[in-house]
């Protein structure tokens, strides 16, 4: 298998747009790199879910970079081969080879049961909102798409959304150590639309807190409201690097997400759906 799931336990994690506040929400977290926080507030915090508990992180404003992110979620058909799923996911893979613009991909096969019944998530990160509008017209893609995803799909959604994320090569291109491992959670999320206001600032704050002190868990968090013009039925979508399986299951599973979600998040949400993909080291993705 291309991908190997780690995990059968379904969980939802959300990341609300407030645009009373900022367009984007996003930063990058890790044992030694600057977090910055999206309210321009300076903090200082100790990890509160930690799988070591040896972080103590120094939260450091500074400069960010746009990027704009594009989410796919599939629906495999039953029948599906191990071969024709790895024919899939491989040619999906290969198109950051085969046109310009792409600066990340991941893919994988979803390790948890959601309410859409998606099986797999493909995550790809472009530099300029043109590279990503190019990119669904691209001849090698279109081809792709016609030749080794529908003829084993029956069921296909795009969202997109523009974000930002530290100014330095590493997260903007998700490269290095951190990125190598790890949990892909992507989210789709319809809110009610007479949320903005108050009750998204309150919950934008509270996730904020929580994600903010626990970067033991998290390396990057991005999201954003969607603009593709195909996709009316989810207003954003977020996508959020684990650590690895155990810091999803944590920070999943912890009290305070709990509480904050049944508090701050669910009285104003209309629909979710969500999935999560292990992410194999580099070079050992294809084949």
């Amino acid at each position: 298998m291309l991908i190997q799931a780690h995990s059968q336990n379904p969980h939802f994690f959300f990341l609300p747009q407030n645009p009373s506040i900022s367009p984007h929400f996003s930063f990058h977290v890790s044992h030694s790199r600057e977090l910055k926080s999206p309210m321009g507030r300076r903090n200082e915090s100790m990890s509160r879910i930690s799988a070591s508990g040896e972080h103590t992180p120094t939260i450091i404003l500074g400069k960010k970079r746009k990027v704009f992110e594009h989410i796919s979620l599939l629906k495999a058909k039953e029948n599906i081969s191990e071969e024709e799923e790895n024919d899939m996911l491989d040619y999906l893979y290969t198109t950051q080879y085969q046109m310009k613009g792409i600066v990340a991909v991941s893919l994988g096969r979803a390790c948890d049961q959601n309410n859409e019944s998606y099986t797999h998530g493909v995550y790809m990160r472009f530099q300029r909102k043109e590279d990503l509008e190019k990119f669904y017209v691209n001849p090698f893609y279109l081809r792709v798409l016609n030749e080794h995803v529908m003829p084993y799909c029956h069921g296909l959604i795009h969202v997109d959304y523009e974000s930002e994320v530290e100014d330095d090569m590493l997260p903007i291109f998700r490269k290095g150590e951190e990125f190598n491992y790890g949990v892909e959670f992507v989210l789709l999320i319809k809110f009610l639309q007479d949320s903005f206001g108050k009750p998204l600032e309150d919950a934008l704050n509270s996730l904020e807190r929580l994600t903010i002190d626990n970067p033991s868990l998290i390396v990057q968090v991005t999201q954003g409201l969607n603009f593709n013009p195909s996709c009316k039925e989810f207003t954003h979508g977020v996508v959020i690097r684990f650590r690895s399986i155990k810091a999803f299951e944590i920070f999943t599973g912890s009290s305070d997400y709990k509480d904050m979600w049944k508090s701050k998040f669910q009285p104003i949400i209309q629909k979710t759906v969500s999935l999560h993909f292990s992410v194999d080291p580099v070079g050992t993705e294809i084949m």
